[in-house]
């Protein structure tokens, strides 16, 4: 016999609670002993007749209901409909989703009762997240309150022939699954919610599912349980032959008790009694009260759980592969527990009690006028359909899965009102403006979805031959998954090459738009963004996700000219261009930041969301997930290619002329131009541009930004194209590395008196400019330089923060309030922060941090930090205009700082004087970073590893001057959403404040990067030279992770 212990030891390890593996140790037990859970006819007899609630002629008590909790079970990801997230969040009706109306239910029954009712929900590990965002976000009373979530447990699968709990090489999540919602019992034990409520006085609890909205608090009924003093009491319905396949209710002859029978403990021989409804005439609705104190008994008697009847399901490990390992899934239902309690009773409720959605038919008769919602909230049959509900026959096979339906319903849920039957074969697609009357007969036989004509259907309609979509004719093309296609912080980024290969592109780009569908965004509303970088294969790229983007359900498209959008740029027209109508849901960016571009080099595309920022990790693990699963990609292969270098607006109409696609190629410029325009004062930045002792110059690095730049510095303050350096987009940036930094910005750091150190070089009798900047690839990167004088991105952040009312953006709104860094980028800005008292903080790399502080307030309903400013050690800064690094907003605030210190007719103050008075009133923090490219990324991997490992034991450790006070990985907790990142960098901190850190990047298009920074804080002695303050920190910091021993090097690619 197959022993439990390896279970017990999984579950342990897992944290399970003991009352949930005493539960499953029992159900395991049945099963190994042979007990295939069967209930034989012959050992049952029928229901006997059960009290109809529809004839109770009590008077309802409502003091009861301050001993009463209401339960709902959550647990369901609707994984046969196609979902992957928690079923309840399905909108049902309009905008509301099952929990909206759920909460709504809940919260007038409060007003009209005068009780706070207590309320709360039993989620599943797959739906607790998802559900509590939810609830925070729209009803953050209800998720306030104590007990609201109780958790259901998790148990193993188990391999079907050995019974050991089962293995997932892919995906370690897979070897689990909820226990059925017979789980509540032992979840309200292992919650310690069941003390808890009997603590409180709490006495009855009404348990549902969450998607049956029409199981609410009824007065009479709880009345009617508390009066006959039952310990348990089940709502069945009169089954009709739609529920003969359904479980049913029966007496055991043995001894007379209540039981539930579902159809996996029916034999196939017994089938026919099974179905008979006629004998078996109830079935149970999961609408369940219960008695919790006669509850606690029962889970005392038997050592802390109830001893459920076993259910066994046949699955594979990873239910998306049919070929993984075969295992069996063991579950409980709660309904079964009606035999554990002497004296249970059973009543028949209405079928308003029961309607669940189990199936696409389901959902579009819910969504349709026939139901309407009353003023408590219940969905209710429209008066209109005269108490019969239309009969729905969708094709089974073709509208199995939500997002079908949603795909021929796009247009709108036709009227059912009048509707008797409805009858659909073949894919078809329907709007709100048809409305089908009496019995209506749907057939189409080919394989492109037809549109129903809009106005009165009736009868039978074959669509067979009718006109289709032509050019807007979607194609379903077959694929299969391609490895490693995991986005990180920035997008996916690979070689060229790679994503110009057999499907590589489509791949992703489908998986990302089924991510964004299933996360709530309606495609066919607002519009979608398309730009990038302009590096190769940015054109091509651009026709073939607008051909995606309308076989998905994209009515419009805006594309910048040329192809091009500098990051940034995109953020500023999902945020502000309009019309509202119009706004942008999103936007695919093709580009690989500052990495190389060509046909021999990189290539990346990221998605941002409808707040202008890069997508969050729940969106981009989503796309993840799909690449791994894709099966297919859709694709308008007729639609027209579209002129991208001529402004102007694309119509293309459906052949059948039911719909319209628009696209429209816009300025990419302009938006970004308009919103700087709002935030500096170009004035007064002209008057110091315009200054004979000053000059500029700015290199685009062959990047994006040069349309920007000439745009702002040529067009608007009016400088000479002369000033503008490498101002013309290249697809493979001339063939240099568009990184503004000392190391590839040659040519810039040449000019401004520098070499790729920061030194001074000599330049003979040439003229430097007072002022340089650089730009990366995609235009939100800048350097920052003065004359023969470099800048390091974490003293250009802190001494914008400082001069921060220099900026009409922070002044006319009452001053910068919030300031963020991300963890490698020095502690200059603290300092400022700490002076000014700014809130400060530290975060992740990565734009997407700073963006949940920027809209903590508008999004999240938390403290304003805003106006704010932050920004990365890896020339990124910027503020809450937009939702990334601004490359030329940095520089437009440097122009500002050098306009605010200097006044006409006096000599002129430097880039050099500020940042030295800087030093002079807080301190120089000595900062590098050095760069390893290209490295080996097992070897790496490795070499981050043995440094975390180790952690515990160098805290404490003496090496040569220092002390390392603490040694840690860098972890953070979102203060917005609450959301942890963890292992985003090894820590050295030193008791002196000096800091090593060490970060592994994969945002290269091959190999990995890693990056080692130094910084050491110096109150006084500001005059060193960078190299001889870190000289020591440097040797410590290259023997603490051995990178000699692990990569083979010391050398660095780069030093900043």
């Amino acid at each position: 016999m197959a022993s439990f212990e390896p279970c017990r030891t999984k579950m342990e390890a897992e944290g399970i609670a003991p009352s949930a593996i005493s539960a499953f140790e029992s159900t395991f037990k049945s099963l190994v002993s042979g007990n295939t859970g069967m209930i034989p006819e012959s050992t049952i007899s029928p229901s006997p007749d059960l009290i109809k609630t529809d004839d109770l002629t009590i008077a309802p008590d409502t003091s009861l209901l301050a001993t009463t909790v209401i339960c709902k079970l959550n647990g369901g990801l609707g994984t046969g409909m196609g979902l992957d997230k928690a079923k309840s969040l399905l909108k049902v009706k309009g905008e509301d989703t099952f929990l909206d109306l759920t909460a709504k239910q809940i919260l007038k029954m409060r007003e009209d009762t005068g009780c706070k009712v207590k309320f709360m929900l039993m989620n599943s590990f797959s739906t607790s997240d998802d559900t509590l965002s939810f609830f925070k976000e729209n009803y953050p009373t209800l998720a306030a309150e104590e007990g609201f979530e109780m958790l259901q447990n998790k148990v193993p699968k188990l391999d079907a022939t050995t019974y050991a709990p089962a293995t997932s090489s892919s995906n370690s999540e897979n070897e689990w699954c909820p226990p059925g919602h017979g789980d509540l019992y032992a979840a309200l034990v292992a919650s310690g919610c069941l003390d808890s409520l009997l603590a409180s006085g709490c006495k009855y609890m009404f348990v549902s599912n969450s998607d049956n909205l029409g199981a609410v608090m009824d007065m009479k009924i709880l009345t009617h349980f508390a009066q006959t003093d039952a310990p348990f009491m089940m709502e069945c319905c009169e089954r009709t032959e739609n529920d003969k396949k359904g479980g049913h209710l029966a007496v055991r002859n043995d001894d007379k008790q209540l039981i539930l029978r579902e159809s996996a403990m029916c034999a196939d021989e017994d089938e026919k009694e099974f179905q008979d409804i006629t004998k078996h005439r109830f079935f149970n609705t999961n609408n369940l009260w219960v008695r919790l104190d006669k509850l606690k008994e029962i889970i005392d008697k038997f050592g802390g759980f109830v001893p459920l009847p076993m259910i066994m399901n046949k699955k594979t490990v990873d239910p998306k592969d049919d070929s993984s390992q075969k295992v069996v899934q063991l579950e409980t239902a709660m309904g079964a527990a009606i035999e554990c309690f002497q004296g249970a009773t059973a009543v028949v409720v209405p079928r308003t009690r029961f309607a669940p959605v189990k199936k696409c038919n389901d959902l579009m008769l819910l969504r349709s006028d026939a139901y309407i919602i009353n003023s408590e909230f219940r969905p209710e049959l429209n008066p209109a359909c005269n108490g019969v509900a239309p009969v729905m026959g969708l094709d089974s096979k073709k509208y199995k899965l939500v997002g079908k339906l949603e795909e021929a319903t796009e247009g709108g849920i036709p009227s059912l009102v009048n509707c008797e039957r409805l009858t659909v074969k073949g894919l078809v697609r329907m709007s709100k403006k048809t409305k089908f009357v009496g019995a209506v007969n749907i057939v189409n036989n080919s394989d492109e979805a037809k549109y129903v004509p809009e106005g009165e259907v009736t009868g039978d309609l074959d669509l067979t031959d009718a006109i289709g979509l032509g050019p807007l004719k979607c194609s379903i093309v077959s694929t299969t998954p391609i490895e490693g296609q995991k986005p990180g912080t920035s997008g996916l980024r690979k070689k060229t090459k790679e994503f110009m290969s057999k499907n590589y592109l489509e791949n992703f780009v489908q998986s990302a738009f089924d991510a964004v569908k299933a996360s709530g965004t309606k495609l066919n509303e607002g519009t979608l963004l398309i730009g990038g970088d302009g590096r190769y294969y940015n054109p091509e790229a651009i026709q073939i996700i607008s051909k995606m983007a309308v076989a998905n359900g994209v009515k419009r498209i805006w594309i910048g000219e040329n192809g091009l959008l500098s990051t940034p740029a995109v953020s500023a027209i999902i945020r502000e261009k309009g019309p509202i109508w119009q706004k942008a849901f999103g936007a695919f960016i093709l580009t690989a930041s500052h990495n190389p571009g060509g046909p021999e080099e990189d290539f990346g595309i990221k998605y941002n969301c409808e707040n202008g920022g890069p997508a969050p990790d729940g969106l981009t693990d989503a796309m993840f997930e799909n690449t791994k699963t894709i099966q297919s990609y859709k694709i308008c292969s007729d639609f027209p290619t579209i002129d991208i270098d001529t402004p102007g607006l694309t119509s293309v109409a459906g052949a059948d002329g039911s719909t319209e696609v628009n696209v429209e190629v816009i300025s990419s410029v302009d938006n970004h131009v308009a919103l700087l325009k709002t935030i500096f004062d170009f004035p007064a930045i002209k008057t110091l541009l315009d200054r004979e002792d000053f000059s500029m110059i700015y290199d685009s690095m062959h990047g994006v930004n040069g349309p920007y730049a000439k745009k702002v510095f040529c067009g608007e303050l009016g400088q000479p194209e002369s000033s503008m350096m490498n101002a013309v987009p290249k697809d493979d940036f001339n063939g240099g590395h568009a990184d503004p930094n000392l190391t590839y910005a040659k040519e810039l750091v040449a000019a401004m008196g520098l070499n790729k150190k920061g030194e001074k070089i000599d330049v003979g009798g040439n003229k430097v400019p007072s002022f340089g900047a650089a730009a990366d690839g995609d235009g939100d990167r800048n350097m920052i330089l003065g004359s023969q004088f470099f800048v390091t991105p974490s003293d250009s952040l802190a001494i914008i923060a400082a001069y921060a009312d220099s900026i009409p953006f922070f002044s006319t709104q009452g001053g910068l309030k919030g300031v963020a860094r991300s963890m490698p980028t020095s502690g200059a800005v603290d300092l400022v922060a700490k002076d000014l008292n700014f809130d400060l903080f530290e975060t992740p790399t990565g734009w997407k941090y700073f963006g949940n502080l920027m809209d903590s307030r508008a999004i999240y309903q938390g403290t304003d930090y805003t106006p704010f400013l932050c920004g990365e050690e890896s020339f990124g800064t910027g503020s809450d205009h937009v939702r990334e690094k601004d490359g030329i907003w940095a520089v437009l605030a440097w122009a500002s700082i050098l306009a605010s210190v200097n006044t006409p007719g006096t000599p002129l103050v430097t880039v050099e004087e500020v940042v030295k008075k800087h030093w002079a009133k807080y301190g120089r923090n000595y900062y590098c970073r050095w760069d390893f490219e290209g490295m080996d990324k097992v070897k790496a991997t490795a070499m981050m590893d043995k440094m975390r490992a180790d952690v515990g034991a160098n805290t404490g450790k003496v090496v040569g001057k220092y002390t390392i006070a603490t040694a840690d990985d860098f972890s953070y907790v979102d203060p917005v959403d609450g959301s942890v990142a963890k292992k985003q960098g090894i820590r050295f901190l030193m008791e002196d404040g000096s800091r090593i850190i060490f970060r592994l990047s994969g945002t290269a298009g091959s190999g990995a990067t890693v990056r080692m920074y130094i910084e050491q804080y110096e109150p006084k002695i500001i005059d060193q030279t960078v190299s001889d303050a870190l000289d020591d920190l440097v040797k410590i910091a290259l023997n603490l992770c051995d990178i000699m021993g692990f990569l083979g090097t010391e050398t660095p690619t780069v030093i900043t």
